[in-house]
């Protein structure tokens, strides 16, 4: 039987669910400061004053986090680190070497900058230090340096940017109903497993512009909603993925702030907030406008030569796709099905993963076009849901299916790119069982799907133990304030069939850890044969089934989080 409970950003009331779930709508603002207390941890009320901003606020418990995870972050400088890494460390070497005229046009390494111009300042602010730090990290021509200065300098500005998500977090628990569950949530955002291994060991910078998300998703519970239009518009010019999640913003700005209740047109907030983005663009994309250099600066942002998977499939609806064509395909060249028809070019073309044209060997062939059109129309539905509920907790979720939407049918989409979904999601996982659900199915398959970014054995065991760590300590309490016994025989089938389904990531694991090693022995055993084929072949399998197996849950939870989203009349 569940207790009557707090939510950490919501109030309650009911509405039907299948398995007695229920609907809890949110207020639009919340107040942004509080004070709490409890048996361990006490924030003291103070006046506030002409510094108060400055002041950290925190209490025990949370430096112990803060201290603990930055000492993890500091030993795992010697970790495996990828070409990503070199590719900042030339933009540092671009922006402090070239005229700002050049940036765009430099091919010196193959790593061309193809970011927004924000994120090229940014680089152009960090190379500064970088250049006391040691000259040579900024050399034009100094490709592929990796002395430990340059090592040390590049992982401490991960770990100091991604304070700006530290803070963020720090100001929604300031703001909950529920403190205790808000810090939580807070903690599994700050230390979680994705911004590990994609910025602190594979080498990003997506906490720091997570963070400025979470900003401008906070200055939006809180009701200032043209600072967070403004944060969003600085955010797009960090880093154009953010897109994905643009339709949502833009439907929500333009219904709860430009628009009054029976519809008429403000026109003062119309153009105070058009004022905001116009300047953010023009600050960013007006000295490349002046220069002329605009086209060129998109064909950076906006390169479409790629196919439609990336090397490792993201596990979203086209890897089920491509995983069904190879079947198909397999099935076809055993006489059966005789009527389908086999393109030759196919063949080989999805079995490794490879950059470059997807090409199905007996499905009909996917276009940029197709994944473009099938994107609007699922973000069209939901977009019409926030239209008529622009409630906080109607715009995160709407949000979180516009970036859920993207990944599931984007064009050459990367495994990275479900951190645009578990990150707002996290955002409601404490909301009520159904939505808890939908989080940790999503939260365990994408977090398992970013595993294989880190394909060295001195990381496996960091990234295992971490992940099932933070999967006890985040989802057992949640579990244990959200619970619902499922009502109903189909409610109840759901459940036993997500339990199963997660249990099976053990044994994903223990396959994809095994495998490798059976089939290096059976190449030996062949070394000497006419016919290595079937070894080589099967040499992609673990990857296949990491990502098929991921994309199963992953799918569910998009359906599972639309149905919740479209059916509630919250």
């Amino acid at each position: 039987m569940s207790q009557p409970r707090l939510s950490p950003i919501l109030t309650r009331s009911s509405s039907g669910l299948p398995g007695g779930e229920k609907a809890h709508p949110l207020p639009d603002a919340i107040p942004e400061e509080s004070t709490t207390k409890d048996s361990q941890d006490v924030v003291v009320e103070t006046k506030p004053g002409r510094f108060a901003w400055l002041k950290l606020d925190m209490t025990k418990s949370e430096w112990d986090i803060l201290i603990a995870s930055t000492c993890l972050k500091l030993l795992l400088f010697p970790a495996y680190r990828s070409t990503d890494f070199e590719v900042h460390r030339n933009w540092l070497a671009i922006t402090h070497s070239l005229p700002l005229s050049k940036w765009y046009y430099d091919t010196t390494s193959e790593w061309t900058l193809d970011y927004p111009p924000f994120f090229a300042y940014f680089e152009k602010l960090l190379s500064i230090p970088a250049y006391f730090v040691d000259s040579k990290i900024v050399d034009l021509n100094n490709l592929n340096y990796g002395a430990w200065s340059v090592v040390a300098y590049q992982r401490t500005t991960v770990i100091l940017t991604e304070l700006v998500l530290g803070a963020a977090v720090l100001k929604y628990i300031r703001g909950a109903e529920n403190p205790a569950m808000q810090r939580i949530i807070s903690a599994s955002l700050f230390l979680h497993p994705g911004f590990l291994i994609v910025d602190h060991i594979h080498f990003q910078y997506n906490g720091f512009m997570f963070g400025i998300l979470l900003w401008s998703l906070l200055m939006a519970r809180n009701d200032r909603k043209l600072l967070s239009g403004f944060l969003f518009a600085v955010l797009l010019n960090f880093k154009h993925i953010y897109l994905y999640l643009a339709p949502a913003y833009f439907v929500w700005l333009l219904r709860s702030y430009c628009l009054s209740p029976t519809g008429a047109l403000l026109p003062s907030r119309f153009l105070s907030l058009a004022n905001a983005v116009i300047l953010v663009f023009l600050v960013s994309l007006g000295p490349f406008l002046l220069m002329g250099q605009l086209p060129q600066l998109l064909s950076r942002l906006f390169p479409f030569t790629r196919g439609l998977n990336h090397a490792y499939w993201a596990p979203n609806v086209w890897a089920l796709v491509t995983a069904l064509d190879r079947v198909l395909l397999k099935v076809v060249s055993r006489g059966q099905f005789s009527g389908l028809d086999v393109n030759t070019s196919g063949v080989a073309s999805t079995s490794r993963g490879l950059v470059g044209d997807t090409i199905f060997a007996v499905i009909p062939a996917v276009k940029p076009m197709h994944t473009f059109a099938i994107t609007v129309a699922f973000q069209t539905i939901y977009m019409g849901k926030l239209w008529t509920n622009t409630s906080y907790k109607s715009f995160v979720t709407a949000l979180t299916l516009c970036g859920f939407t993207s990944y599931m049918f984007g064009w050459h989409v990367h495994e990275k790119a479900i951190l645009l979904v578990l990150v707002p999601l996290s955002l409601l996982a404490a909301e009520d069982n159904a939505h808890f659900r939908t989080f940790m199915i999503a939260s365990v398959a994408g977090i398992y799907s970013l595993f294989p970014l880190l394909f060295t054995p001195a990381e496996t065991l960091v990234k295992i133990i971490y992940s099932v760590l933070w999967t006890i300590f985040v989802l057992k309490p949640i579990h244990r304030q959200v619970y619902q016994f499922p009502r109903g025989i189909f409610t109840v089938i759901v459940d036993v069939l997500e339990r199963l389904y997660l249990a099976g990531f053990p044994l994903l694991q223990l396959f994809v850890t095994l495998f490798p090693l059976l089939t290096q022995r059976r190449a030996s055993a062949q070394a000497s044969s006419e016919d290595g084929s079937t070894v080589s072949a099967m040499e992609f399998l673990p990857l296949m089934l990491t990502s098929v197996y991921c994309a199963v849950g992953l799918v569910w939870a998009f359906i599972r989080l639309s149905f919740v989203y479209l059916i509630r009349k919250d």
